[in-house]
């Protein structure tokens, strides 16, 4: 990610959790955002292990404090892991953590007699900080329609596929469209400011269930705002809001999740350990979104899908630009993304059906892609180029505002997600399929397009109501 974005980013997330100190990590580098003077570790023996380990290596080094380490948090929870405090958060800024980082090297030699982790930073799983590129969604008219359209089928509820959509919540008027009118869920909450503009990502779990139900028009989708925070969560939360969605009404057919982080390592997250192995005992299919960095790193909870025990039970899911030939300038990439789906200027719900509602547009202006392409990507060639209202600049003048009445059109791998979770419902009620993760095989077997991601040529699934759009600039990198 640009360090522009990414730092323009941290402030966001950091107003979103005034109350937790967050650094830039790994070391100097901005590849995702983590709780300072934390570090996370199993319960029980190991978390007893990783406190005593580091309590002796902070009392043997002059240029450290033991004073800080301590107990966290509980320390038994449905997650199975424990905060434990290593450092001052309210020393040092948002560059990388110096305490975390001495903390991480002390259980080293224990990790190499283990031959597993034992401790990990605190990171921030967001739809922020790295699933949502600088993309705003912009105003639609009505009369121009959801892309996907909604596909032709019936409902019927004995045989609806059921799917889960962990994001931050539903609109107040979603169900003013008949498209979202048996979608289900809990609302946002308070959705507007003191002048009655739109809140950022405000509509991010409305938009999302939009495309679920265009394209499949037999599931029973419900939406949770799990991710209520401007969309971030703490990995120390993460895996028991995970486990508190699926309690409410049972284990989905397939969960719809956008929203991850990269943490420099290829074993995923201690956080949702416990929640990824329960999953694995379920016939849930994870469908997940593989970030908007343009890395090749392994972002998590998709990145599972790369991993021998979970190669069926995760759908890791890439963003295609909008003519769906390539991979959009944003989305990440490798061999861990299984499938790339439409993820580039989608339309779908958003809010203001009740009437009209203005946004204050949040993104900076770039005269160049953040990544290096050439066509006419968000980053270049955005519908409105709105300033950050915390820069100052006075050259800006006043941001941009809009108003909003229904439909918006969006981009992030954060929509080729559901995209790709629809497909798998309407694979599952085209065979006549109960199984999530059969049907996840069947639909990647049978499928025969294809697109073009870093020179590699990846697997893409085009539902047959998307309308790719032309490109008017030259297509490539830079």
């Amino acid at each position: 990610m640009a360090p522009q974005r990414f730092h323009e980013q941290f402030h966001q997330i950091q107003r979103s959790m005034p109350d937790v100190p967050l650094a830039m990590g790994p070391d100097d580098s901005a590849e995702f955002l983590y709780e300072k003077g934390v570090v996370l570790a199993r319960d029980g023996e190991e978390a007893r292990l990783v406190e005593d380990a580091v309590r002796s290596h902070f009392t043997a080094a002059p240029e450290l404090t033991a004073d800080h380490v301590r107990r966290a948090g509980p320390e038994t929870n449905r997650s199975g892991i424990t905060r434990i405090q290593v450092g001052d958060p309210g020393q040092g800024d948002r560059r990388a953590d110096r305490a975390v980082a001495h903390a991480l090297r002390a259980l080293r030699e224990h990790e190499g007699r283990a031959g597993r982790r034992l401790v990990s930073r605190n990171h921030v799983v967001s739809i922020a900080v790295n699933s949502c590129p600088g993309d705003e969604p912009v105003p639609v008219p009505l009369a121009e329609g959801p892309n996907p359209a909604p596909a032709q089928g019936v409902h019927d509820p004995a045989t609806a596929v059921g799917v889960l959509v962990v994001d931050n919540g539903l609109t107040h008027d979603y169900a003013s469209l008949p498209l979202l009118a048996r979608v289900q869920g809990d609302l946002h909450g308070t959705e507007t400011d003191g002048d009655g503009n739109l809140l950022q990502y405000v509509g991010h779990g409305t938009f999302i269930a939009g495309l679920v139900a265009a394209v499949a028009p037999n599931a029973d989708v419900t939406v949770r705002n799990t991710l209520n925070d401007a969309g971030a969560v703490l990995e120390s939360e993460f895996g028991e809001r995970l486990f508190d969605a699926v309690d409410r009404g049972g284990w989905p057919d397939v969960l719809s999740l956008s929203a991850g982080t990269s943490n420099g390592r290829t074993d995923g997250l201690l956080g949702v350990e416990s929640f990824m192995q329960e999953l694995r005992t379920q016939r849930t299919l994870l469908v997940a979104a593989a970030g908007n960095n343009s890395s090749a790193s392994p972002f998590w909870p998709a990145a599972y899908a790369s991993l021998p025990d979970y190669q069926d039970v995760v759908l890791s899911v890439g963003a295609l630009r909008a003519d769906g030939e390539y991979g959009a300038c944003f989305t990440n990439y490798g061999p861990w993304v299984n499938v790339y789906a439409p993820g580039e200027r989608l339309t779908s719900a958003l809010t203001g059906f009740d009437a009209p509602v203005p946004y204050v547009y949040q993104h900076t202006t770039y005269d160049a892609c953040r990544y290096g392409f050439t066509y006419a990507c968000p980053c270049q060639y955005p519908p409105h180029t709105g300033v950050l209202s915390e820069s100052g600049d006075p050259a800006s003048g006043k941001a941009d505002q809009v108003v909003f009445e229904g439909l918006a059109n969006w981009s992030g791998t954060s929509f080729a997600t559901p995209v790709a979770a629809g497909l798998v419902a309407a694979c599952m009620t085209a065979g006549g399929q109960t199984d999530a993760r059969a049907a996840r095989k069947q639909l990647l077997a049978a499928n025969d397009a294809y697109a073009e991601v870093r020179g590699a040529h990846v697997p893409a699934l085009l539902p047959a109501t998307w309308r790719p759009t032309a490109l008017t600039q030259p297509a490539g990198e830079a």
